[in-house]
């Protein structure tokens, strides 16, 4: 009876009414998805890690020294000016440079130590300014900046966002800190002309700040930050702005004040009558004024040099080493054709 039983529920279960197989979900066999592509499997033997080291040895060592050699073709002088600027019997700098009764006006006497070929260009450089701190890089509104038609817009500029309920424009601490010390350079009594346009980048100018943006209610605070603009310019000719406001990574930084097409001589006296405006004792800062040339590697930096020339010395080093090894400890190498991919396939 129970084997009869069996039996029946064996064969209902072989009938036609029976569920439908589920369909797998396993890919078709193709090389693709069973990772059989031809594939560049490199075996690493001493003669060829030794040659990889060599070459890139001959590679970055040559860029190297060209690069340094470019980089120290660069003249470059640099004038701290921040503490000398503040007169001899002053105690309280911080209340000096708030006091707008006292003259900042300074003079400074730079001596051109090496020939420097037109354009030289003129920068000023702050230490110990952090414009990557997140508040301060946030305090901005672009769209503000763009459209005249959006100067209400205000979000993200707190606490320079509006002044008696009017919109600021540019609102924010990057346009409120606006750095503002001028130079005035003078060489054998004939003024320097400092050239300061196209100081900017062009896709500042023509895509994020308009020509139909003009400021208003700008640096009419209690508390001055910094330059005070001109509401006859719009925003896309203002270019001390346009530098100011592409922010740096770097607490030290370096900006674009304007470039001189001239040509100085060995032993010029630049006489530099600047506005020492700017406060940075607050917070422990340096100003520093800056006349540079340039080349095709751009201004003065020995780091790219140097890295290039730390990487390619290590490779000739390991390359030396590896060969002394494998000659006096040689190792000998098993035969690749016992490898998983150099052995026949086997019936699947």
């Amino acid at each position: 009876m129970d084997n009869h039983a069996a039996g029946s529920s064996s064969g209902g279960s072989g009938d036609g009414g029976a569920a439908p197989r589920r369909n797998s979900r396993k890919p078709k066999y193709s090389k693709f998805t069973q990772q059989e592509l031809p594939a560049c499997k490199p075996i690493l033997t001493p003669k060829w890690v030794i040659s990889v080291f060599l070459l890139v040895g001959v590679i970055f060592v040559p860029i190297g020294v060209a690069s340094l050699r470019a980089s120290q073709q660069v003249v470059e002088i640099v004038d701290r000016y921040d503490d000398a600027c503040v007169p001899a019997n002053v105690t309280d700098k911080l209340a000096y440079i708030r006091d707008k009764a006292i003259p900042k006006t300074c003079t400074r006497n730079l001596t051109i130590t090496k020939h420097m070929k037109q354009p030289i260009f003129v920068y000023y450089q702050l230490d110990n300014f952090y414009q990557n701190h997140r508040r301060y890089v946030k305090s901005r509104n672009d769209a503000q900046l763009r459209d005249k038609n959006k100067a209400t817009e205000t979000s993200n500029c707190d606490p320079e966002a509006t002044i008696d309920g009017k919109p600021i424009v540019p609102c924010g601490l990057i346009a409120w800190s606006l750095f503002n010390d001028t130079y005035n350079l003078i060489r054998n009594n004939e003024n320097l002309t400092v050239d300061k346009k196209d100081i900017s980048w062009k896709s500042d100018r023509e895509h994020k700040f308009g020509s139909d943006v003009f400021p208003s209610n700008f640096q009419k605070g209690p508390l001055q930050g910094g330059k005070i603009l001109n509401s006859t310019i719009p925003l896309s000719e203002q270019e001390d702005l346009i530098v100011w406001m592409r922010t740096a990574a770097l607490p030290t930084f370096r900006k674009l004040y304007g470039r001189i097409y001239v040509d100085l001589k060995v032993n010029d006296t630049i006489t530099v009558n600047l506005e020492n405006n700017y406060n940075t004792y607050s917070f422990g800062g340096k100003k520093k004024l800056v006349l540079s040339t340039a080349n095709w590697l751009g201004g003065k930096n020995d780091f790219l040099g140097l890295a290039y020339l730390t990487v390619g010395g290590l490779c000739f080093f390991l390359a030396f080493a590896f060969t002394l090894l494998y000659l006096i400890k040689p190792r000998k190498l098993g035969d690749n054709n016992y490898l998983s991919w150099n052995r026949p396939p086997v019936g699947r």
